[in-house]
């Protein structure tokens, strides 16, 4: 082989445009430094095809956010509007309503929500934060925006209540004080209740912050307060003094009213109930611990964890609801948390699978002073939100409609795909809806405020999750709703791993060892592909019925035999500097280190799970077709998958990794190709490596560091690890995690030559030269759009970089950029497969016909073309083999290959050809209808293909666009320099094409396609964790999504036309319900039912009678609700016809009840002369005395 010299090579490739033609790369030397380089077109003129989109199609807003609101704190109902608020700590609101009314809100400061209370049947919600702040939030336009804010500055809020139908609201401070703000001009009223005013005057401590106010249901001038250290205080609002006051010597968590306010409950610490009846204040007249042992010597109970939160709600035809959460005794230590139902007798305990933040029990009337009739709780808990329905003695739970359960087990990967064929929807979910559970309440679900409609997007969205679990779920995301279609189990096809076999078995992950890592669909096919974390991927195919069949399984071996350069003596070297100092459980290693030398045999040829053998019953859906496992060799694990494709046209399906590549016929069931990397070049390679020498420690190899399950060698570090890694949440700050999470990178093997971890942690390597973060990044590299499980830098720095430990290397990853550089080259023989594209394309420069053709991208930025020759006909294809030869070609980029696309010559997209779905399993199927029915490209192109197409190919820093067959580089696009992208994505958008990309400094760029023109560059959002970089993902019509936190799927559009209509898609919060009116109280409950009625807040609370409060308690920012909501108005003239037409329903309807009010004051005034007038002409000539 011709000698080489590497720097002279790279620099010409880094220089030039392999094309040939000189000024081919123009711009791919320039050396820009934001994202958004240059540009330089050779070989054909710019203006042959012309290019339909312009800035003006493109503009980044977020649409939706689906699931789980994530590390949720506070929760509130509207019982009139029926719609439920759910605040996080993230500072998140979200507000459900009927499915489909879905929004997302979120605080600028980002500081906790602490409480939400909405103003009832008025269009409006109060939030308090932990920053000590209140927020008005208007709900009567589509996106929620914040109409006034009031800052506390001296004192913490703890509780607030805003009585229903009033605009004064009670807030209760850590110092014991409770403040009066006005609801509509957001202002402190000069009315406060000090703490040292409500409690006696002869108590010498402090009573703790407020944790309780209500008003009394029989009066609302009675303020009821309760602190924190077991004071309850009623305070006159009039008189301004305590009517009683109630001491208990256990803590209060919270106060609860009978409707005719004679009686409260107070819950406690020591899990006891105690009510007090107003007239006897010294001591409550009933104290109880419901789930408290009772002593034999009679003794008090034994006390019990504390309780929270109660509520007493009332019947008319039964006994009232007395339902709680905590209070379990303390020695059930594994009792799961628990709410507990007290209905007359029964006492009903209900555990759920999470703890409970809060719940709320929903009622049939606003009103606290009627009997409340309640029909269902609201259980909201750090994971899910349940609701019990409380009108059926065995208190079922509803079936939520929402998509909460995307978290049920952590997502490791999406795929998103818009404007899918029509059929596909209801197809998935005919099959999913088989697997529906029973028992749920066959009541409505009580949560159906606002409205929603269609909007004017019709086509149909699906999204696919994959998950920890190897589970795989099927949504139906059209109009920006989300609903679960089907699920798919993945880790069926596998046998059970029996607990205690783990060390002895093949595993090389022994935490979720089926978590789908990678994903392939083909929608018009119907294929699916699936690559999970144990280096297998199973092939399935649809089909409407249930089979029992035995599972097909192939096992393939993919080795690596090139030896490093700068490796001659290979010598065991401990994976950190001092891994006494930094890894005390390092210990722990040895234990599985001598798993190999215990069995006495080297591991070879043995997949990592096992396939099951007998015959299975594969329910309708999704039916695996062949399982493929990469197997141990030399004692050696197989490298986890980083890129996969497969062709129903071909009946292939190809797969690569760290090692190399392999091809598969799921046809004929045969391993078509498997080679290392460098085999795939032949003749062609670019650079020069040397042949393996003679391995000297294959026991360390067969046990390496970074190819084994991490949890074999951690065990404390293994939730820590299971976490970060497939949950995708951010790491800790600790350099073993973030070591191991490097080390869990499917491509990690990389920089582990001849099992030496050569990672930037190392203190030497063979050679004795220290490597830089920036030396081994290039071994760092994923799959197709699966970007490397690394640490983001500071914003500053806009860079994401292998994590190191010492801190002259991280100063040094911080400096230098992940540029493709010599070194990186020189240090890493390893070239991982990273992007796969089967395609009707030329092979080699002479072609003058299309043919079938495999691309094949690698990490060090290669483009290799394999040539796939099939059989000629139809018949042959299930005997004929197929073969699969380099064709010779290669083409190179900078950075690793991401993705691939094909135009025609008229510059449309032409898609890979696909065999049109038929059921495998079909019964009438005769053998005429059994041949297959091939697309060889879309049906947008011409008959004849033309004599040229361009080639798209995309790496992680450059775009570059071929001329095919010609093999000429006409366009060169430098997308960053500083940084590197995550994800790359041909779309379609408006009838046209371009390519789309999300850079890790947090830029979402666009391309048109052919010429590469900068569309679009928009600071996004900085990928702050790898969850975002792996999760987001790019498809047709201007969408995107990425799962903004280990629960919720965000999504968004780039699309200008999208973003115009977003007001007509979104659902309506508020819609004009009449307010129940209030029962008639009769004429004695009234005259001795207490002077409710007649209490004038304003005239108590307002500024002429209670002054004004002092400046500097608290500070009032306007909001910009005010400008938002006339911009959210302004969604189009419909909204504001449909907003003018409500405004005059409800003006008619005010002006039908006054005319009918009048019409019956007229008539009883009419009834009332009548009578008078009879009585005066009865007695008009009677004397006195005849009366």
């Amino acid at each position: 082989m011709k000698k080489f010299n590497f720097r002279k090579v790279l620099d010409g490739l880094t220089a030039s445009s392999p094309g040939g033609s000189s000024g081919g790369g123009s711009g791919a030397g320039g050396g820009s430094v934001h994202p958004g380089g240059t540009a330089g077109a050779a070989g054909t003129p710019r203006d042959e095809i012309q290019e339909t989109l312009t800035s003006d199609y493109f503009q980044i807003c977020k649409t939706v956010r689906h699931g789980f609101p994530y590390l949720p704190t506070a929760l509130a109902f509207d019982p009139v509007q029926k719609i439920l608020a759910i605040g996080t700590r993230t500072g998140a609101i979200r507000i459900l309503g009927r499915p489909g009314v879905d929004c997302y809100c979120q605080h600028e400061s980002g500081a906790a929500v602490l409480q939400l209370q909405f103003l009832i049947n008025e269009g409006a919600l109060v939030s308090a934060s932990a920053d000590d702040a209140l927020h008005l939030w208007n709900l009567r336009q589509k996106r929620p925006a914040i109409l006034h804010s009031l800052k506390f500055n001296r004192e913490r809020i703890t509780y607030c209540h805003l009585p229903f139908q009033s605009k004064w609201l009670y807030v209760g401070t850590e110092r014991g004080n409770t403040h009066i703000v006005n609801i509509e001009s957001f202002i402190l009223s000069g009315y406060v209740i000090m703490w040292n005013k409500a409690i006696e005057l002869s108590t010498k401590t402090h009573p703790g912050p407020v944790v309780h106010l209500s008003d009394s249901p029989r009066d609302e001038g009675k303020l009821l307060i309760g602190y924190e250290n077991g004071t309850v205080v009623l305070w006159d609002l009039r008189s301004k003094r305590a009517d009683l006051r109630a001491y208990y010597d256990e803590a209060i968590h919270s106060v609860a009213w009978h409707h005719e306010g004679k009686q409260f409950m107070c819950s406690h610490s020591d899990g006891s109930l105690t009510l007090w009846n107003l007239k006897s204040p010294n001591r409550p007249f009933q104290t109880t611990i419901p789930h408290g042992k009772i002593q034999r010597d009679g003794k008090k109970p034994e006390s019990c964890k504390p309780i929270l939160k109660v509520e007493y709600k009332t019947c008319k035809n039964s006994e009232p609801f007395v339902i709680f959460s905590g209070g379990l005794s303390y020695d059930k230590a594994c009792r799961r948390p628990s709410l507990t139902i007290m209905h007359g007798k029964a006492i009903t305990v209900l555990e759920m699978d999470h703890p409970i933040v809060d719940f709320l029990t929903l009622c049939e009337t606003p009103y606290p002073n009627e009997f409340q009739e309640p029909y269902a709780v609201v259980v909201l808990l750090e994971k899910d939100l349940i609701v019990v329905d409380l009108t059926q003695s065995n208190f079922p739970i509803f079936e939520n409609p929402y998509p909460i359960d995307i978290h049920e087990s952590p997502v490791t990967c999406t795929e998103y795909f818009a404007d899918c064929p029509p059929d596909l929807i209801p197809v998935l979910y005919s099959v999913g809806a088989k697997h529906k559970k029973q028992g749920y309440s066959n009541k409505e679900w009580p949560i159906s405020g606002g409205a929603w409609n269609l909007g004017a997007q019709t086509y149909p969205e699906i999204i696919i999750t994959g998950h920890a679990d190897g589970s795989v779920k099927f949504w139906d995301a059209s109009a920006i709703t989300l609903q679960m279609l089907y699920k798919l189990k993945t880790s069926k096809v596998f046998e059970k791993q029996k607990l205690g076999e783990g060390k002895a078995t093949a595993e090389i992950v022994e935490e979720d060892p089926f978590a789908v890592q990678m994903m392939y669909w083909c929608p018009e096919s119907r294929i699916f592909c699936v690559a999970g974390v144990s280096a297998y991927v199973v092939v399935y195919r649809f089909s409407k019925h249930e089979v029992n069949t035995e599972i097909a399984s192939l096992e393939v071996r993919l080795q690596y035999e090139v030896e490093d350069i700068i490796t001659p003596e290979p010598e065991i070297i401990p994976p950190f500097p001092d891994a006494s100092s930094q890894l005390p459980s390092l210990k722990s290693l040895s234990g599985s280190t001598n798993t190999v030398a215990c069995e006495g045999t080297m591991k070879d040829s043995i997949p990592c799970l096992s396939v099951k053998t007998r015959p299975v019953r594969m329910p309708p859906g999704y039916q695996a077709d062949l399982v493929i496992q990469l197997v141990w060799v030399d004692g050696e694990p197989p490298q986890q998958i980083t890129s996969l494709a497969a062709n129903s046209a071909y009946g292939l399906v190809a797969f690569g990794n760290c090692n190399g590549l392999a091809v598969v016929d799921f046809m004929q069931k045969t391993v078509l190709l498997s080679m290392g990397t460098l085999d795939l070049y032949g003749s062609s390679d670019p650079y020069q490596r040397q042949p393996r020498s003679p391995r000297k420690s294959k026991q360390f190899a067969a046990d390496n560091f970074c190819m084994r399950g991490l949890s074999n060698f951690y065990p404390d570090l293994t939730k820590r690890i299971r976490t970060s890694y497939q949950s995708l949440t951010e790491l800790s700050d600790s350099p073993v995690s973030l070591e191991l999470e490097r080390c869990k990178s499917p491509t990690s093997g990389k920089d582990h030559v001849n099992g030496h971890c050569t990672s930037p942690t190392s203190q030497s390597c063979s050679s004795g030269k220290r490597l830089s973060s920036a030396d081994v990044s290039k071994a760092n590299r994923r799959g197709p759009g699966r970007p490397p499980f690394r640490k983001a830098q500071s914003a500053a720095c806009m860079e994401i970089s292998l994590p190191v430990t010492t801190e002259e290397n991280r100063e040094n990853s911080f400096s230098r950029s992940r540029s493709s550089s010599v070194s990186s080259i020189d240090r890493d023989s390893k070239e991982a497969i990273t992007a796969l594209y089967f395609m009707e394309s030329f092979a080699r420069k002479n072609d003058s016909a299309v043919s079938p053709c495999l691309w094949v991208g690698t990490g060090l930025g290669m483009v290799l073309i394999l040539s796939l020759n099939l059989p000629a006909s139809d018949d042959l294809r299930q005997s004929e083999p197929v073969m699969v030869s380099p064709s010779g070609t290669v083409l190179t980029l900078k950075g690793a290959v991401l993705t691939f696309a094909c135009l025609d010559c008229m510059g449309t997209l032409t898609h890979p050809p696909y065999e049109v779905w038929r059921d495998p399993h079909s019964a009438d199927d005769g053998e005429k209808t059994r041949k297959r029915k091939l697309v060889m490209h879309s049906p947008s192109s011409s008959q004849d293909m033309g004599d040229h197409q361009f080639a798209v190919i995309c790496s992680e820093k450059q775009a570059k666009v071929f001329s095919l067959p010609s093999q000429t580089c006409l366009y060169v696009h430098n997308i960053t320099e500083t940084s590197f992208l995550l994800r790359a994505d041909v779309v379609t958008l408006c009838n046209s094409v371009c390519l789309a990309c999300f850079c890790a400094n947090g830029h979402i760029m666009t391309l048109s396609l052919p010429s590469l023109r900068p569309l679009l560059d928009i600071n996004y959002l900085p990928v702050t964790d790898m969850r975002i970089a792996r999760t987001f993902c790019f498809t047709n019509e201007g969408q995107a999504l990425y799962l903004s936190s280990p629960t919720e799927i965000q999504r968004l559009t780039y699309s200008q036309e999208m973003c115009d209509n977003l007001q007509d898609m979104l659902g309506d919060l508020f819609t004009p319900v009449e307010t129940p009116e209030a029962q008639n109280r009769g004429f004695l409950k009234g005259l001795f039912g207490g002077s409710g009625q007649a209490f004038d807040r304003e005239e108590l609370f307002g500024e002429a009678t209670a002054g004004k409060a002092s400046r500097s308690l608290a500070q009032h920012i306007p909001g910009s609700g005010g400008i938002e909501g006339v911009r959210g108005a302004a969604g189009g003239v419909i909204g504001d016809l449909t907003r003018a037409r409500i405004a005059l329903d409800e003006r008619g309807q005010k002006l039908g009840e006054l005319d009918e009010r009048t019409a019956s004051m007229m008539a009883s005034a009419e009834a009332f002369s009548k009578h008078a007038h009879e009585v005066m002409l009865k007695y008009k000539d009677k004397k006195w005395y005849q009366f």
